[in-house]
């Protein structure tokens, strides 16, 4: 664990230095480091510089690797609470709440940075907690939150509102492009204000979910046995359903959807480490950073001064690294 958390702060590093400006490396690390407390180094680079890695690439680093945490952090904790290797962080609505919610806020007759910096965030962050409040009022049953029907709920309402969506969508005229390109997901208009906003959420929720590292191996044995070890099975589910919907939606509500992170992250660490959810959930965390930094590394300059949404480049680097990891496991299993 410790060997990840050096290569999160080595990619870090290395994609604030690369950008369409070119900015050496030591440059970089000059100052990054001038900025930490106690610590000042005499400048020889320039202001322009300064503020290309301080205001612009950093913030828009730190604030993928906190994204691509809260997803996998919350892949994870679904897929230990479903019992179910597909489930995602967007299996209740996140993702069709956030997407409902940014569209409207994209449609209203409101122009201005407003828009962009405020009403659009807090549209997706209110629609994606709507989205799971209406799937789980629908799926609970008397005191009891049956699994079955809270993934069947989760998935009408969101075919549902993704059936709105894109209806809305075609019908927006000249905003289609910045919703498809919003639905797509992209970091293009990070700001410190927003990582400001995304990670004390992201870090609490994710500190809080590894506490149940033990209870959530328990669960996987099934419910009525971790009831006989002593798991308060529904206020389990509860709390870690709200607490992994929260970082979901803090993270898609500035920067869109991002697939497959948080399906893919999770099954390539249980199948290199192992299933213990006590290791897998921190793991998964650094994984998720870590990827999704070079993700949007990849997603800024392949085409550059054009970006690639995100999403595809997850798709596109996730998919094949994922298929070799389960071919190798098949393998040494067979």
């Amino acid at each position: 664990m410790a060997g990840l958390f050096l290569l999160l702060t080595l990619v870090i590093v290395l994609a604030t230095s690369i950008g369409s400006v070119k900015i050496p490396l030591g440059d970089t690390w000059r100052i990054l480091i001038d900025r930490l407390p106690f610590i000042s180094i005499t400048p020889d680079w320039s202001i322009g510089t300064q503020t290309i890695v301080w205001d612009i690439r950093l913030p828009r680093v730190l604030l993928a690797g906190t994204v691509g945490m809260a997803l996998s952090v919350a892949g994870a904790t679904y897929q230990g609470l479903f019992r179910n290797p597909l489930a995602d962080p967007y299996l209740i609505g996140v993702a069709q709440g956030a997407a409902l919610g940014a569209v409207i806020g994209f449609l209203l007759p409101v122009t201005g940075l407003g828009v962009t910096y405020g009403l659009i965030p807090a549209l997706a962050f209110a629609g994606a907690l709507a989205s799971v409040m209406m799937v789980y009022s629908l799926a609970r049953v008397g005191k009891t939150l049956p699994m079955s029907t809270l993934i069947l709920a989760g998935v009408a309402l969101g075919a549902l509102l993704g059936a709105v969506v894109a209806y809305l969508t075609i019908t927006s005229g000249q905003v289609m492009r910045s919703i498809m390109f919003w639905l797509s997901g992209s970091f293009s208009l990070s700001q410190w204000s927003e990582l400001q906003l995304v990670l004390p959420i992201t870090l609490i929720g994710s500190c809080f979910i590894l506490l149940f590292g033990r209870p959530l191996n328990i669960m996987q044995l099934d419910e009525e046995q971790a009831k006989q070890l002593g798991v308060n099975v529904e206020r389990l589910k509860l709390v870690l359903l709200i607490v992994a919907t929260l970082i979901t939606a803090a993270a898609v509500s500035f920067v869109g959807i991002i697939g497959f992170v948080g399906i893919i992250i999770p099954h390539a660490v249980r199948l290199v480490w192992g299933p213990d959810y006590r290791f897998l959930l921190p793991l998964a965390m650094l994984c998720g950073a870590i990827f999704l930094i070079l993700g949007d590394l990849l997603a800024r300059t392949m085409l550059a001064p054009s970006e690639i949404p995100i999403g595809v480049i997850t798709a596109l680097a996730g998919a094949p690294f994922f298929l070799y990891l389960l071919r190798r496991k098949a393998r040494m299993l067979f």
